[in-house]
């Protein structure tokens, strides 16, 4: 049997005015508010401009983002650029948008494949110390770079390293490698950790901590992660990485939080304030790094190591200063390249 549905009635209702100003309301709710900021590139930007600029190839800066960061990078200090791509794309973007090139030199080059390549050769031949990724894609600029013809390979993996300034985190944080490597095997994760290892001793961390992720924090047979993680531990202890302190597997809450480590009752050097996290693949690092850039709030400064020239490696849709702390960080990988024994 069906029923009516029952009639409606509007409710009137009576909204009257507070008893007391809504200042003296909220002062008497106890509030529990962590104040937390960025900052943590300010030292490495102040160091670095106290270097000379630095030559850098500036490949395929067709976009009106890419050609103003390289003009402002040049502004601040940091870069001495050379634009490698066509002329009159590159001048037509700076007449459009208003950006002066003055004293700024141009390779002209017809597409971004020759830039790319292009590019390569004046840092095989040093004319640039620096390469930094314009309007092209990463794998047409990293094809350039690792072609049989490129003198920019040395005996170690290049990889990405995301310097992550979280300010949810009490210290800067390296992601790799999140874009590069996509499924890398043993050999290839020791270079890629050991890579983000040297950045840090370069950052003033004398034994960072490395904190090798995978889902769970026990060794587990069927999850091969898990294994390449032991290894690492072991390969660090003796000495097949240098200069860290490396432990794994964690997963990430035990690698960042204490508290979460303490009630697992995980006893680690490094569980709970990792410097480094080695990601067990390509589309976790890149997952993991873009969660916390959008829903914790970090910047990401993005570099390229393992080549005889660091790389810098940004998105379009980076902020200026991860664009200027990426610079910041090339500079002074680039300066450290002049020391003897040094890898990076």
């Amino acid at each position: 049997m069906s029923r009516k549905a029952a009639p409606f009635r509007a409710t009137q209702v009576t909204v009257g005015a507070p008893s007391c100003a809504l200042g003296e309301r909220n002062r008497s709710i106890p509030v529990d508010i962590m104040l937390r900021h960025h900052g943590r590139y300010e030292a490495i930007i102040r160091q670095a401009i106290l270097l000379p600029a630095m030559r850098t190839a500036v490949v395929h800066p067709c976009s009106t983002e890419t050609l103003r960061s390289a003009v402002e990078l040049k502004e601040q200090g940091l870069v001495d650029p050379i634009l490698v791509g066509p002329e009159h794309k590159i001048r037509a973007i700076a007449d459009a948008a208003e950006l002066s090139l003055a004293g700024i030199d141009i390779e002209p080059v017809e597409h971004s494949h020759a830039a790319a390549d292009r590019s390569v050769e004046l840092a095989s031949t040093a004319k640039v110390a620096a390469l930094m990724k314009g309007s092209l894609h990463s794998d047409e600029l990293l094809s350039a770079v690792v072609a049989p013809a490129s003198k920019l390979k040395t005996g170690r993996r290049m990889s990405h390293v995301y310097v992550m300034d979280i300010p949810a985190y009490d210290k800067l944080l390296i992601v790799t490698d999140a874009a590069i490597n996509i499924q890398p095997d043993l050999d290839q994760k020791r270079d890629i950790c050991q890579n983000a290892v040297d950045l840090m001793h370069l950052l003033g961390v004398a034994k960072p901590l490395v904190a090798v992720l995978a889902a769970v924090e026990t060794v587990n047979s069927k999850m091969p992660s898990t294994l390449d993680a032991a290894a690492l531990t072991v390969m660090a202890a003796r000495g097949q990485i240098e200069g860290a302190i490396v432990d794994g597997p964690l997963a990430f809450d035990n690698a960042i939080s204490i508290e979460a480590a303490q009630a697992k009752c995980i006893a680690s050097p490094v569980a709970g304030q990792a410097d480094i996290l080695l990601v067990p693949d390509l589309e976790a690092g890149n997952m993991l790094a873009k969660q916390l850039i959008y829903f914790a709030g970090a910047d990401a400064a993005g570099l390229v190591l393992g080549a005889r020239v660091p790389i810098i490696l940004t998105s379009r849709a980076d902020p200026a200063k991860v664009r200027t702390a990426s610079a910041a960080l090339a500079r002074l990988t680039a300066a450290k390249r002049l020391e003897p024994r040094m890898p990076l």
